[in-house]
């Protein structure tokens, strides 16, 4: 007797969807489904949304208008004035190395003996001395001097005046051989950072980090930021370069550091590149970040459905008179869509500024989820009628 099996095409399809979810098949992890099971406490919301609610707007002319200037840059000229004027006096300070020379008129003095004449000159010069924390120094017959936070003509004006009962027509010159209180440290993104003197001519930020090797990084996404006595500004390198009231000056003590703040958005969907990019330029528009992200796939991408996802301002919104009372906090999620598949669009996205952390999302046609479907059921269909054709052989041969 023989038995004779005949499997049609639909029961093949079944038995095949029944063995796919078989946990024997290969994997290369735990199923969503396993995992739930698994799980000792699942929370969550109702078909697994997120619950967070967001703006959704059109990209047109109207909305052009509130986001195509530039972000407002931040100053040193507003924190600490402006670039104008001379540059601050140096005084001396503690820790700076001095040296006193002391000159007579005639030989015969306090300082200049009467073979004066075999000398290289009528004067005679000092040690070097170190500023001591008490911010003195000594010059014999004139005792201790305060020189803390004073200018070098005030100090030598005051030894003169201390000398000139006992030398004979004093006058004296006070060189810094080591200006330790007069110096800016230059941190960060500079190739040679560094803690750099103050010249007696003066010094702006610009010439700081020059004496530091300059910048390591692209100007264009490198901050400068100037700590002073508890106060701080920050302001972008290229508007040191653009503006010179920005470039002031230095004063002792200063910080200066220099720090690159990477510009990247990430890119989604039907693009031809997806992951994180970096802007690179100073204006990235959003028309320039779809081209970086390698235009729209032709056999994927619905040109009307491209999207930005950005944190936006309450008050911009606000301005565009958008019912904003649902939302909490001085940030809204917005939600921006561009309909490329309208001409004057591609103006639009060119004057459409991107901003650091923009997620950009290319949806889909719905003839691609179709021809998704189609492939699928093809692929399924396929595989149902070789399971129904592998039976029939094994029957022909059991016959």
């Amino acid at each position: 007797m023989v038995l004779t099996v005949r499997v049609p095409a639909a029961t093949g399809l079944a038995l095949l969807l029944a063995v796919s979810g078989c946990s024997s098949l290969p994997n290369s992890g735990p199923s969503d489904s396993d995992i739930g099971r698994s799980a000792a406490v699942q929370v969550g919301n109702k078909d697994r949304k997120v619950g967070l609610d967001y703006a959704l707007l059109d990209l047109s002319a109207q909305t052009l208008a509130y986001f195509d200037e530039p972000p407002k840059s931040r100053s040193l000229r507003l924190g600490f004035g402006g670039g104008r004027g001379g540059a601050p006096q140096t005084v001396l300070g503690a820790g700076d190395v001095v040296q006193v020379a002391i000159f007579e008129s005639a030989s015969g003095g306090l300082f200049i003996p009467n073979d004066a004449g075999s000398r290289p000159g009528n004067f005679v010069t000092l040690p070097q001395q170190t500023i001591d924390r008490s911010g003195a120094i000594s010059v014999p017959y004139a005792g201790r001097i305060k020189v803390l936070g004073r200018t070098t003509g005030e100090v030598q004006a005051e030894i003169e005046s201390l000398l000139a009962n006992r030398a004979i027509e004093p006058q004296v010159l006070i060189t810094i051989v080591n200006n330790r209180s007069s110096e800016v440290a230059v941190l960060g993104d500079v190739n040679a950072p560094a803690k750099l003197d103050i010249s007696q001519a003066g010094e702006r930020v610009l010439d700081m980090i020059s004496r530091a090797g300059g910048l390591s990084t692209p100007g264009v996404e490198t901050y400068v930021t100037l700590q002073r006595r508890g106060k701080e500004g920050t302001v972008l390198f290229s508007e040191l370069i653009n503006h010179p009231d920005e470039n002031i000056y230095v004063r002792p003590g200063d910080t200066i550091y220099v720090n690159r703040e990477r510009r990247t958005y990430l890119a989604f969907g039907a693009s031809g590149l997806n992951g994180r990019i970096d802007f690179e330029e100073s204006d990235l528009t959003l028309g320039e970040a779809l081209g970086k992200a390698g235009g729209l796939l032709d056999a994927r991408a619905d040109p009307g459905q491209v999207f930005l996802y950005r944190m936006v301002d309450r008050a911009t919104l606000q301005r565009m008179r958008i019912d904003v009372s649902r939302f909490r906090g001085t940030t809204v999620p917005v939600v921006f869509r561009a309909n490329l598949r309208d001409p004057a669009a591609f103006f639009a996205v060119q004057k459409f500024r991107m901003a650091d952390k923009d997620i950009l999302y290319v949806a889909n046609s719905d003839s691609t989820e179709l021809l998704k479907f189609l492939n699928v059921v093809t692929t399924v269909t396929g595989s149902g009628s070789s399971f129904a054709t592998d039976v029939n052989v094994v029957q022909r041969r059991v016959d």
